[in-house]
């Protein structure tokens, strides 16, 4: 069964724009364990295929262990995102639902090197002087979410002390439980710094800043 339906890619197109780099999606899987491995290799090739600027790589997670640790992959299924260099902008779990368009919204910013955020928000961003990880809890019926994972990967793009995960929470209970995701969109900054909800660009950017100063 085909994820994207031929109808549905000319939309895609437009939203993602007209690419000026080369995108690489590394999708890293794994046989055993994996629930929805299979179905993200599949919505990435279909998702690849609709751009001639975008390529995709598969790899297992295990045989392929050092290239995993080369891009700080822990778990799977899991996508990075890689552009002209690499960003830190991860998604782990299926982007389905809600957070496919979390996905267009990555490649289409890698795809042009543009983080598409106010000049004040990159000025804030400056601000940080030790590395920062932000992980993002979603779910695929949660509409708010997409716009938390793509400030996340925004704020990956225009510092490079920041590195940006989604982590679709059903997929992975027990970094959820972990981390008492109750409610989605989750953030979690730096293990130790939490909220809740959709903000606001300048919000989210201070609550980012405020957790590592």
């Amino acid at each position: 069964m085909a994820f994207i339906r031929e109808e549905d890619k000319a939309e895609i197109r437009e939203q993602v724009g007209e690419l000026t780099n080369n995108v690489r999606i590394l999708a890293f899987t794994q046989n055993e364990n994996c629930q929805y491995c299979g179905e993200v290799e599949s919505i990435l090739e279909e998702f690849s295929a609709v751009f001639e600027k975008v390529k995709l790589e598969k790899y297992d997670i295990e045989r392929d262990a050092e290239l995993a640790k080369e891009f700080d992959i822990k778990r799977a299924p899991a996508i990075a995102i890689v552009g002209a260099k690499d960003y830190g902008i991860r998604y782990y779990g299926l982007p389905s639902g809600y957070e496919f368009v979390a996905l267009l919204n990555a490649v289409r910013m890698v795809g042009s090197s543009d983080s598409e955020l106010a000049k004040e928000t990159v000025e804030q961003l400056s601000k940080i002087t030790k590395p920062v990880n932000i992980q993002v809890f979603v779910t695929p019926s949660c509409p708010y979410c997409p716009n938390a994972v793509t400030l996340s990967h925004q704020f990956a793009m225009a510092s490079e002390l920041v590195t940006a995960d989604a982590v679709e929470a059903t997929e992975f209970p027990e970094l959820a439980m972990k981390y008492n995701v109750r409610g989605v969109p989750r953030i979690v900054v730096n293990e130790d710094h939490h909220f809740e909800g959709a903000m606001p660009e300048n919000w989210f950017v201070e609550e980012v800043v405020k957790a590592v100063s």
